[in-house]
């Protein structure tokens, strides 16, 4: 069936008004590839220089990011991400599919970090951890969580985490968030990170700061999060 066009409109502009209200209206979910070129190119009856313009506005909207050698992909959702109860169940809650891969879980020591959190023990458990979108295994986020060597975590390096959850971990020990604060900016991938994330040295990535503390005013987490841009935005409300 062949899309219905506005006339009145430059064909690549009409091509990403059709996709974006398939896309905001969920016909197109989170994470959807597009059909190929050549799918889209005889159901709109344009070239390809003319479907390719279009596509290139639709990004331009934020509304796709595209892959050479791949296809198109949905980034929009519709919906605010809220990560108080982590990323994977707030990722899950949009409809997309991440895999967390851990790659650490270790005691070590940071007189600096400690300083900075105002607290006298400079012991923290580390938990770095990879999320990559599934099925393709897409890395889209790599985050650093450092937590203070409390008693109530001191088994957490033998064991490992609960359910692979960090939050689950948290609530389990009876650390609850209940308050914090967030910082975001932008990061250039270091060489290592970029290996880590398969991307490019140097590319920009988000990068957000959390400390999260819970009832009693004692930091619970610090995490530091480098985020695809393809994938995440920065939402204010004021």
């Amino acid at each position: 069936m062949k899309a219905k066009l506005d006339p009145g409109a430059p064909k690549p502009q009409q091509i990403a008004s059709v996709l974006e209200q398939e896309i905001r209206s969920g016909v197109l979910g989170f994470g959807d590839r597009l059909q190929s070129e050549s799918e889209l190119v005889r159901r709109f009856s344009v070239s390809r220089n003319t479907l390719r313009k279009g596509l290139e506005e639709l990004n331009s909207r934020g509304l796709i990011t595209t892959k050479v050698g791949i296809g198109s992909f949905v980034t929009f959702n519709g919906k605010t991400i809220e990560d108080v109860s982590g990323w994977s169940k707030a990722l899950a809650e949009v409809g997309a599919k991440t895999q967390t891969t851990i790659l650490r879980i270790e005691v070590l020591q940071d007189a600096d970090l400690a300083e900075q959190l105002k607290i006298d023990n400079p012991f923290f458990i580390a938990v770095d951890r990879l999320r990559s979108l599934t099925p393709d295994q897409t890395p889209i986020s790599l985050e650093r969580s450092r937590l203070p060597l409390l008693p109530e975590l001191e088994s957490v390096p033998l064991r490992g985490l609960k359910a692979g959850s960090l939050h689950e971990t948290l609530r389990e020990a009876g650390l609850i968030t209940t308050h914090g604060e967030e910082w975001a900016g932008v990061e250039m991938l270091s060489a290592e990170d970029a290996d880590l994330l398969k991307r490019a040295p140097g590319l920009a990535f988000l990068r957000t700061s959390r400390l999260a503390r819970c009832a009693d005013g004692r930091p619970i987490e610090y995490v530091v999060s480098l985020l695809d841009p393809s994938h995440f935005a920065l939402h204010l409300e004021f």
